[in-house]
C-alpha cells in the first residue's frame, strides 16, 4: 500500500509556525486506485491572488487544505525559512493561534505571497 504525503503547516508548542511531513494511509479502493478513508470537510473557497500579492504575518482562522490550482505560492515562517508550492501542490494549514494567546506578528503565524508572472489561484477546503 502506498501512502499519501501530507505537508502540514502547524503551530508548534512555542507558538511559532513550522512545517512537517505526515503520511496518510490509503487503505481503501483497489491496487490501481488507492483511496484514503473519507474525511469530513466544512466547505471550500476559491481565491484569486493577482501578481504582486503578499500578506502580512497571520494565523489561519481554521484548519484547511490548500490546493494550488495555478501559479506559485510562497509561505514564509518567522524563522526566515520559506517553501514554494506550485500548480498541483497542496498542504494542510493548521497554523492557528494558540488557545488564550493574543496575536503577536513577531511570534505567531506565517505570510504568503504570489510568485512569478501569473496570478495565484488556490482552493481552500476546510478540515
Amino acid at each position: 500500500m502506498t501512502d499519501f504525503k501530507k505537508t502540514v503547516l502547524f503551530t508548534d508548542t512555542d507558538g511559532r509556525a513550522q512545517f512537517r511531513e505526515e503520511s496518510v494511509a490509503l487503505p481503501e479502493g483497489t491496487p490501481q486506485s488507492q483511496l484514503s478513508s473519507l474525511m469530513a470537510s466544512g466547505g471550500y473557497q476559491l481565491r484569486h491572488s493577482p501578481v504582486g500579492f503578499r500578506s502580512q504575518f497571520h494565523c489561519s482562522g481554521h484548519n484547511q487544505w490548500v490546493f494550488i490550482l495555478n501559479g506559485h505560492m510562497e509561505i514564509g515562517l518567522q524563522d526566515g525559512t520559506s517553501r514554494v508550492f506550485s500548480r498541483g501542490d497542496h498542504f494542510y494549514s493548521a497554523d492557528t493561534l494558540p488557545a488564550g494567546a493574543t496575536f503577536d506578528a513577531k511570534v505567531h503565524g506565517h505570510w504568503s505571497r504570489q510568485l512569478g508572472d501569473e496570478p495565484l489561484v488556490t482552493l481552500f477546503v476546510r478540515g
